[in-house]
């Protein structure tokens, strides 16, 4: 990327040197978040401060779980122990997230208790489920639980816990314990990627919460569009045959496809249509 292709996205107005440490990283994040990667010195020249300057307030973006530095490179991009900001997740595929969730609520019938992970690609199904109503719908994710209380027959559940900035949730031992006191007919995550017959995610309490769902759920259904098949993470989730179905999307090859349904599992491919 060159100089000028930072400048084009506009987040940095006339005087960069001008802004403080806040104001800085506050931009540095838009600018990472906006194109997915963008190196030290570039936003060394773009903002008129020192390399080392810029190491600094990438430092404190990766402390804060923003993004991760990598090599004078800062990115958004997951890596097998890093998971994306919310933000850069909730940009990314998301024609097939929503082909996926709209799938999934072939699953979700009236009167059912239902439960949604934090994940982007469950997000997707809200615009589905006022016409399911009624329905008791329990998640952890901050930005559900605002866009549920407007649903109209829906009996909202929030799980409580630690609240995680980077992936906007609630997590930690309160959360697990909100999930494990209660039982649900059916449960919807996603997770980071899927090889060798598991889910994986790269952090511990992100799984810790996501095993808690499938355990209290009459069905579990992944969630997963074609590109998790091609990562992968540090932390085993679960084995694809604890799930009920696994949903994915239309772009996944004829070989990651049927190495899915070697999992004594049903998989489901939404958007396609023969």
């Amino acid at each position: 990327m060159t100089e000028r292709e930072v400048d084009a996205t506009g987040p940095v107005p006339d005087a960069p040197r001008t802004l403080g440490p806040e104001g800085r990283q506050a931009r540095i994040t838009e600018l990472v978040l906006s194109t997915g990667s963008v190196s030290a010195q570039e936003l060394a020249e773009t903002f008129g401060v020192s390399v080392m300057t810029i190491h600094r307030d990438l430092d404190e973006l990766q402390r804060q779980g923003v993004l991760r530095k990598a090599r004078g490179i800062a990115t958004a991009q997951p890596s097998g122990t890093f998971e994306s900001n919310v933000e850069y997740r909730a940009k990314a595929n998301v024609e097939a997230k929503r082909l996926i969730a709209q799938h999934a609520c072939r699953h979700v019938e009236p009167g059912m208790s239902v439960l949604l992970d934090d994940s982007t690609t469950a997000l997707q199904m809200l615009p589905h489920l006022a016409a399911l109503a009624p329905l008791t719908v329990a998640t952890n994710y901050l930005a559900a639980l605002v866009e549920l209380a407007r649903v109209r027959d829906v009996q909202v559940v929030a799980l409580g816990g630690h609240y995680d900035v980077q992936h906007d949730s609630f997590l930690g031992s309160t959360c697990v314990d909100a999930v494990q006191s209660m039982r649900f007919d059916a449960a919807f995550v996603s997770t980071s990627a899927v090889s060798d017959g598991y889910a994986f995610h790269q952090e511990d309490k992100i799984v810790a919460v996501k095993r808690a769902m499938v355990d209290v759920a009459t069905r579990s259904h992944l969630l997963i569009d074609h590109t998790k098949l091609t990562r992968s993470a540090l932390h085993r989730l679960l084995p694809l045959h604890r799930f009920t179905t696994v949903v994915v999307d239309a772009g996944v090859s004829p070989r990651d496809l049927a190495a899915l349904r070697e999992n004594d599992v049903l998989v489901e491919v939404a958007g396609r249509t023969d």
